[in-house]
């Protein structure tokens, strides 16, 4: 396991017990981000670094009983508290790196990734690797649940314009991996940046 690995790791595990009660008012912010993906009842769904697994319940409403759900994360400790809170039953749960997916290639119809760009090692060889998971038109929604200002202050730290998550900064990492950006929302109350990946 690579040092960015073990770092993800320890951050999330030491988090995850208390991780709903820190965050506990999301839910609609992630079922309207949900609802952008434009699922249909029986599309096939990945949660990438579903943490406690917050969106799989939207996830589930939106693709129906015969839709497929997975969440993936790195950190054993926040499936755990995904499962413990009854999540499971809205997607299968994997222990898995999102930079090497045990799924076919084109085996998706979209993926949802809230928080999870900062996290990324390599943020072009990781989302190839996710494009690779999604058939041709398939939609990817890197979402947040408050916009970048709000997360900088949260942290005590500024904006500064190497930012990932800045609108040119983000595009040309999504265009070099094989997606196109179609929408782009940063407001205090969330982060949206919905792409589509290229025929």
């Amino acid at each position: 396991m690579s040092d960015d690995h073990t770092h993800v790791q320890e951050f999330f595990a030491a988090r995850a017990a208390g991780w709903d009660r820190k965050f506990p008012d999301d839910g609609p912010a992630y079922a309207t981000a949900v609802a952008e993906l434009g699922l249909r009842e029986g599309g096939r769904v990945l949660d990438a670094g579903c943490g406690t697994g917050r969106a799989l319940p939207a996830l589930r409403a939106a693709v129906g009983p015969s839709g497929v759900v997975l969440g993936a994360d790195l950190t054993p400790a926040m499936l755990y508290e995904a499962a413990r809170a009854g999540r499971d039953a809205d997607g299968a749960l994997l222990l898995t790196d999102v930079a090497a997916l045990p799924l076919r290639p084109s085996s998706l119809d979209a993926v949802f990734a809230a928080g999870l760009i900062a996290h990324l090692p390599r943020p072009v060889e990781n989302l190839r690797e996710i494009a690779r998971v999604v058939r041709p038109g398939g939609v990817l929604a890197l979402f947040h649940p408050i916009g970048r200002a709000a997360f900088a202050a949260r942290q005590g730290r500024r904006l500064t314009p190497d930012d990932l998550r800045a609108e040119p900064n983000l595009r040309a990492l999504l265009s070099e991996a094989g997606w196109r950006m179609t929408s782009y929302v940063d407001e205090d109350t969330r982060f949206l940046a919905l792409a589509v990946l290229a025929d």
